[in-house]
């Protein structure tokens, strides 16, 4: 990431966060050859969702509480799954090929993990 003043905000230093990140932007790479057709339907929903994952995870850690830490980090568990879902769908209508929908389950298997032991690290 590049900061112009040098600041760096605490959810930028979590590793789960920059893979979120990296994650959204593969997405986006990948959905950019979706049919015309598809730009206010499945591709713009599976963008959304992806960074949304992001998104959550930045607004759980400006949280003052753990509770509420871990409800935008469960959101954000939430919407990853979304966008695998219509990571699934797209593949299935041909949109997406085989080889980056393996990649991208992987990827999504491994932040799902992390957001799962983040908001257990935090919980406690």
């Amino acid at each position: 990431m590049r900061h112009e003043e040098g600041v760096v905000f605490k959810h930028e230093r979590l590793d789960v966060w920059r893979k979120a990140m990296a994650w959204a932007k593969d997405i986006y790479a990948v959905t950019q050859s979706f049919p015309e057709t598809e730009r206010f339907g499945l591709q713009a929903q599976v963008r959304r969702a992806s960074v949304s994952v992001a998104a959550n995870i930045a607004e759980g850690v400006g949280r003052s509480t753990p509770a509420d830490f871990s409800r935008f980090v469960s959101i954000a568990y939430g919407s990853l799954m979304e966008a695998v879902c219509e990571c699934s769908m797209a593949t299935e209508l041909g949109y997406i090929p085989f080889s980056d929908h393996d990649r991208l389950r992987t990827e999504a298997d491994e932040i799902a993990r992390m957001l799962s032991a983040l908001r257990y690290s935090r919980d406690r």
